[in-house]
């Protein structure tokens, strides 16, 4: 297992609202220091996992799916990006997003970006990745979106349809990561868009600085993968194929056949589908679960440099040198090289692809591990 990184930050939900500070995932610039914190913090509470302290699970029963994220909800009302569903409902957070709000909502968020409008069909289901097909169209990334889309495709890689948006969607942070607790109120990528959801990634782009848009259009229309060899072709095309899957610590299918309570993956349990539970043979040479044990269950002189990463390989994060001794403190995090410049894996907005030439994946690079 690994710990849940991403660039939003973990700071309390409300208090982040109330300062308009929500972070992106993948355009920060100088975050080193600040997601070093946050994975420090994470991996401390998970190496001390046990029985939910009382307070965790009061709050755990508090929390719904109708008023998990009641600051963003307020501050989406107050932006006039959405308004409540009137009566005892409230917000209706629970409910789905239909078309005619989601209509009004675009709209709002095109004047907030000085934008046109966007038209959509209206009759197709507003499901999680179509919704955030969506938002990236409104936001002027559609183009962007297409061409990581054909990237994946002319590299053999059979991605899903909504491979390029959900890659730009979640690249700016858009997706919220539920804790452990709550995995029940994560939803599947073919999920119908529930209100609270979309108010909470409204809110996410009402607080995106001016220059994330440009940096995001910036950094992914650079987005290439290499030539693949067979070997690479198949367990890559299983990895791109989990895009937009939730973060779910412990997880290691699409499904709850693990006997978690929702389906998802944690950062070792995605490179364990790719390699051992999709029937690779590859997965043999790989026995270790978390992400610390598949690190340091091979010889140092097996060890690879960022420099000499290549697609399928294995790549572990954290505080750890090249030279150290892997552990559960000091590898903390892991992923699967795309090529030597883009990585995907299972963080803090699910299953996506960032940088791994710069951004905190090359600042917390320990080593990686030739699978293939």
């Amino acid at each position: 297992m690994g710990t849940s990184l991403s660039y939003v930050s973990h700071a309390p939900r409300r208090a982040r609202v109330r300062a308009r500070a929500h972070t992106r995932g993948g355009v920060l610039k100088n975050a080193g220091a600040l997601v070093c914190a946050a994975a420090l913090l994470c991996a401390a509470a998970l190496l001390l996992a046990g029985p939910l302290a009382p307070a965790a699970t009061a709050q755990s029963h508090r929390l719904t799916a109708a008023n998990w994220d009641a600051a963003e909800q307020r501050l989406v009302v107050s932006a006039a990006v959405m308004a409540e569903v009137g009566g005892a409902a409230g917000f209706g957070g629970a409910g789905r997003l239909n078309a005619q709000d989601e209509t009004s909502a675009l709209a709002a968020i095109a004047a907030h970006e000085e934008l046109a409008p966007i038209a959509f069909q209206a009759d197709l289901p507003l499901t999680l990745v179509r919704f955030d097909a969506l938002l990236v169209d409104q936001l002027g990334l559609g183009d962007v979106a297409e061409h990581v889309q054909q990237v994946a495709v002319a590299a053999g890689l059979a991605p899903p349809s909504y491979f390029g948006s959900e890659v730009v969607a979640r690249f700016l942070g858009l997706r919220y990561n539920h804790p452990t607790h709550e995995d029940r109120l994560e939803l599947y990528p073919w999920n119908a868009i529930t209100r609270a959801e979309a108010a909470h990634s409204f809110a996410a782009v009402l607080g995106l600085e001016s220059w994330a848009l440009l940096s995001a259009r910036e950094a992914l229309s650079n987005f290439s993968l290499p030539q693949y060899t067979p070997a690479q072709t198949d367990a890559l095309h299983v990895a791109v194929s989990k895009i937009g899957m939730p973060y779910v610590w412990g997880g290691t299918t699409d499904n709850t056949a693990d006997g978690l309570e929702h389906g998802g993956y944690d950062c070792s349990g995605f490179a364990w589908r790719v390699y051992k539970l999709s029937d690779l043979p590859w997965g043999r040479r790989i026995h270790g679960r978390t992400a610390a044990q598949q690190a340091g269950e091979i010889p140092k002189s097996a060890r690879i440099d960022l420099q000499e990463v290549q697609p399928g390989d294995l790549l572990f994060f954290g505080s750890a040198h090249f030279d150290s001794t892997a552990t559960e403190a000091n590898v903390i995090h892991e992923g699967i090289a795309l090529s030597a410049q883009w990585a995907i894996h299972s963080s803090g907005q699910g299953v996506y692809v960032l940088p791994l030439d710069s951004g905190w994946l090359a600042q917390q690079f320990a080593w990686g591990r030739r699978v293939l």
